[in-house]
């Protein structure tokens, strides 16, 4: 099934334009970056790079970077700003990557955008040098079982979010300033127990706040924060190489 990405590529890069969207510049990009900043980290890949923003945010932090995305309208767009960059077109479940290649992998707001969430992330740990780190922005899961967009007024006039079916898995369709792209459900439960099983080391986990702005979307997202970001390790005594799972 098409996810919508490829439609929606032109319109996706007018919105994030160089800075980001209100969401990056105001409460992700800091926390993001905090977790890589002077941890010695060699090289990444970004899974779900876009139009190659972190990657380039990376590179300021002298971390060579490998920015993957299936969209090619995305991957156009992040070689044309970053042409020394190394960008290529591909999903997440099936990284053209060598085994134990990366310090450091990154999904920053793409596995919601990834169908099959098992597969992506055996990638990731594949591509994952042992004691290496996978830093993840993600949709809160109330966020995506958001209903009508969440918001609305109750009977005593009072705003309140609303969700529903929270346990249930789904893909749920979202627009907004002429891009429509699927976005998949999952509990966060499930994000968990994926990575519990591959044997990541959960060592960061935060919701953050907004910084350097005090409106009123700030307000509205201090109710109910939209993004969490993880940080998960893999163990630094095992080696997918010594089972024969290499690329």
């Amino acid at each position: 099934m098409a996810s919508g990405w490829e439609a929606s590529s032109r319109a996706w890069i007018d919105v994030i334009g160089e800075h980001g969207d209100w969401g990056r510049r105001f409460v992700l990009d800091a926390p993001m970056l905090a977790r890589v900043r002077g941890r010695g980290f060699r090289n990444a890949v970004d899974i779900g790079c876009g139009e190659g923003r972190f990657c380039r945010m990376l590179q300021q932090q002298g971390i060579t970077t490998i920015g993957v995305d299936p969209t090619r309208g995305l991957i156009e767009a992040a070689r044309q700003r970053d042409p020394q960059g190394d960008y290529r077109i591909a999903g997440g479940e099936a990284l053209p990557l060598d085994t134990e290649s990366c310090d450091l992998a990154v999904f920053y707001l793409s596995l919601i955008d990834i169908a099959d969430l098992h597969a992506a992330l055996r990638e990731a740990h594949r591509v994952l040098r042992p004691g290496g780190s996978l830093l993840i922005a993600n949709l809160q899961g109330f966020n995506t079982a958001s209903v009508d967009l969440g918001w609305h007024r109750a009977w005593n006039g009072k705003r309140r979010f609303r969700i529903d079916h929270y346990l249930e898995e789904r893909i749920t369709w979202v627009e907004w300033k002429g891009i429509r792209i699927a976005n998949h459900h999952r509990p966060l439960q499930s994000y968990m127990a994926a990575l519990l099983e591959l044997g990541f080391r959960l060592s960061h986990f935060a919701e953050p706040e907004p910084q350097g702005v005090n409106d009123a979307k700030a307000d509205r997202y201090r109710r109910v924060p939209n993004f969490l970001v993880m940080e998960w390790e893999r163990s630094s005594c095992e080696s997918t190489t010594a089972t024969g799972d290499s690329r």
